[in-house]
C-alpha cells in the first residue's frame, strides 16, 4: 500500500521537531491551532514527544490527583501540515523508530482516581470510593522495561495518540474517533503504517502519547508512559476514500474502530477491514465476512478512554491466496 504514496519515490527531507520548536503542546486535535512544521509527502520527521503527564509525575511518592490538572493530559506535537493534502485523501504515517529520550530514560504508570477499566468513572458510575493512587517509576532502555526486581518486560514501543484534524471540530486529545486520536493500539509502533482519512486542508498531523509497552486494553488506565524520540515518514495517498483509520505491518492488515459500547467499536473495525479486503484485495464482501468469522483477530486498544478502540486484523498470508 505504501507504494501508492505521492512521495514514495522521492528522497525524503528529514525534519526534527524539537520541544523548542514545538513550544506549545496541544490537548485538543482540530483545525484551529497554529502549524509548527510544513513538509512534503515522503518527508521524514523526528519528533521529540513528552509523556502523557508532560513530565509532571517524577517520583513514586507523587500523588497524581494533586499534580495533574484535568483535562490537560496527553500533550500532542503538531500540527504538521503536509503539502497537497486535501479532504478525501489519506495520510500514511510510517513509524520507523521509537527511542527513549532524556538522560535518565524512564516511564511512569499510575492509578488515577475514577479512571481505569476496573474503576468507577463518569461514564460507568457507581457509589464506590476511588481506587488507591499508586505511581510506578520504571527504568526503560532500548530493549527492556524494568518493571520490578521480579519482572522485566520487553520494550515494545508504540504511539498511543495519532491524529489528523477533523473538518470543523476540535476534539480532546484523550478521545479516539474516526480522525484517529487516542486509540492506544499496541501495533502502531515501529514497522507499522497507519492510514488516516484526511478531512482538513494540509491534513494537520498530531502525534504524542508514546508508550514503552502496553497490554491489551490498558486496563489500569495508563501504559508505561515515556518521553520518546519517534521517527516517522509521512506520505500522502490521493483520492483514497476511507472512513476510519487503518493499519498495516509486516504480517497483518487492520481496521480500527472507536466507540462505546465496546461491541460497536468492534463492529466498526471489522466493517472497515471488510471494506479494505473488497476494495483492494478483490474479496467478495460476504465471503470476507464469513471467512473473518474463522480467522479474524481482534486487538483491544483501550477500554478506559471516553471511547473504546478495537483493531480487527487479518494475517497477510490470506491476501495473496
Amino acid at each position: 500500500m505504501s507504494r501508492r504514496g505521492v512521495g514514495a519515490n522521492r528522497s525524503p527531507v528529514t525534519h526534527h521537531l524539537t520541544e523548542e520548536m514545538q513550544k506549545k503542546f496541544h490537548y485538543t486535535v482540530g483545525p484551529y491551532s497554529e502549524p509548527v512544521l510544513s513538509i512534503e509527502p515522503g518527508d521524514r520527521v523526528i519528533v521529540d514527544t513528552r509523556d502523557a503527564f508532560e513530565g509532571k509525575i517524577q517520583k513514586e511518592t507523587d500523588i497524581p490527583s494533586k499534580i495533574l490538572e484535568l483535562p490537560y493530559l496527553n500533550p500532542q506535537n503538531g500540527p504538521i501540515l503536509v503539502a497537497g493534502a486535501e479532504k478525501g485523501d489519506v495520510l500514511a504515517v510510517h513509524i520507523e523508530e521509537m527511542l527513549p529520550r532524556g538522560d535518565d530514560p524512564h516511564g511512569i504508570c499510575c492509578m488515577i482516581p475514577f479512571f481505569g477499566g476496573l474503576s468507577s468513572t463518569d461514564y460507568t458510575a457507581s457509589l464506590h470510593e476511588p481506587l488507591p493512587e499508586i505511581v510506578r517509576r520504571i527504568k526503560v532502555d532500548r530493549n527492556h522495561v524494568y518493571w520490578s526486581k521480579k519482572h522485566t518486560l520487553a520494550y515494545k514501543p508504540h504511539i498511543g495518540t495519532l491524529s489528523v484534524s477533523p473538518e470543523i471540530d476540535s476534539i480532546n486529545a484523550l478521545v479516539p474517533d474516526n480522525h484517529g486520536g487516542n486509540m492506544d493500539i499496541p501495533d502502531i509502533g515501529p514497522g507499522s503504517i497507519t492510514y488516516l482519512p484526511i478531512r482538513s486542508p494540509g491534513a494537520r498531523l498530531f502525534i504524542g502519547d508514546a508508550h514503552a509497552c502496553q497490554g491489551d486494553g490498558e486496563v489500569c488506565g495508563t501504559a508505561v508512559e515515556f518521553s520518546s524520540t519517534t521517527t516517522i515518514r509521512v506520505d500522502l495517498i490521493k483520492n483514497w476514500k476511507i472512513e476510519w483509520p487503518r493499519m498495516e505491518n509486516e504480517t497483518s492488515v487492520m481496521g480500527i474502530g472507536s466507540a462505546r459500547p465496546l461491541e460497536d467499536a468492534t463492529r466498526i473495525a471489522y466493517r472497515e477491514l471488510i471494506r479494505w479486503l473488497v476494495e483492494d484485495y478483490q474479496f467478495d464482501q460476504w465471503d470476507a465476512y464469513m471467512m473473518l468469522s474463522q480467522c479474524g483477530k481482534v486487538r483491544l486498544g483501550n477500554f478506559v478512554d471516553p471511547k473504546y478502540s478495537v483493531g480487527a486484523m487479518l494475517d497477510k498470508s490470506y491476501l495473496s491466496a
